[in-house]
């Protein structure tokens, strides 16, 4: 059982969970339970994957490259992931870091890097994007963790759509209540919304983009923002409109 008054601490695992499961947590891991948490023999820790729900686990055994632990009870069922893709102008890093996290905190389901342009660093770390999404959902209390890609090109992307998602198209110049209009049409469908990089997009990407019929261009607002800002502006009106903000 855990310590008088000690919370009981979150981590995403890959493995399989299930009833009486045992398993191992990893070096990483290992040294985050035993010197930052300081946990110890006896103490629980609640463990998620994405697909299995949360799980009670017990620690068994603490080394020095490995935590090992025994699964005792599920305390909450695995719920369903909206599915909200984000395509997104990579940034500079530690901005990134703060965009994969709100991303993750907000509800998105997938991230991909689109490189535009007037991108400015197409060179991205994801292991280190999805380490910080991984921290987001373990201190949020989610149960879902979005996938990141390697960066793709904007154009070769829009190539390759399929035709069952429409684009959320963040732009500065759209009309407010029109957008607004049209995001209440998308109710039920997939979608994936647009963050541009800090520059805009080219006259030309964007004259594409707005010709597409799978295309729904929306205002964030009167007031020029930054892409991390964006981000959480574009999926709050989204999640409060067509989303699960609708449904808590």
């Amino acid at each position: 059982m855990p310590r008088p008054n000690q919370s009981v601490q979150r981590l995403y695992s890959d493995a399989e969970l299930g009833p009486d499961t045992a398993l191992s947590l990893g070096e990483a891991q290992a040294h985050y339970v035993r010197s930052v948490v300081r946990l110890a023999v006896g103490d629980s820790v609640l463990l998620f994957n994405g697909r299995d729900g949360e799980w009670r686990a017990q620690i068994e055994k603490i080394g020095k490259k490995q935590v090992d632990l025994t699964l005792q009870e599920q305390t909450r069922r695995q719920t369903q992931a909206a599915d909200i893709m984000l395509l997104l102008a990579p940034i500079k890093r530690d901005r990134l870091d703060y965009l994969a996290q709100k991303a993750t905190e907000m509800g998105a389901s997938h991230l991909l890097p689109v490189v535009t342009k007037r991108t400015q660093n197409s060179k991205l770390n994801i292991a280190r994007l999805q380490a910080n999404a991984v921290e987001a959902a373990e201190q949020c209390n989610l149960l879902h963790v979005p996938t990141i890609d390697a960066p793709q090109r904007l154009d070769e992307v829009l190539d390759a759509w399929p035709d069952d998602r429409a684009i959320i198209f963040c732009d500065e110049h759209a009309d407010m209540e029109q957008g607004m209009a049209g995001l209440q049409a998308l109710q039920g469908q997939r979608i994936a919304v647009l963050i541009g990089p800090e520059g805009g997009f080219d006259a030309a990407e964007r004259a594409r983009l707005l010709a597409r019929e799978d295309t729904l261009a929306i205002s964030l607002g009167p007031r020029i923002l930054r892409a991390d800002t964006a981000l959480v502006a574009a999926l709050a009106l989204i999640q409060s409109q067509i989303g699960d903000w609708r449904k808590a």
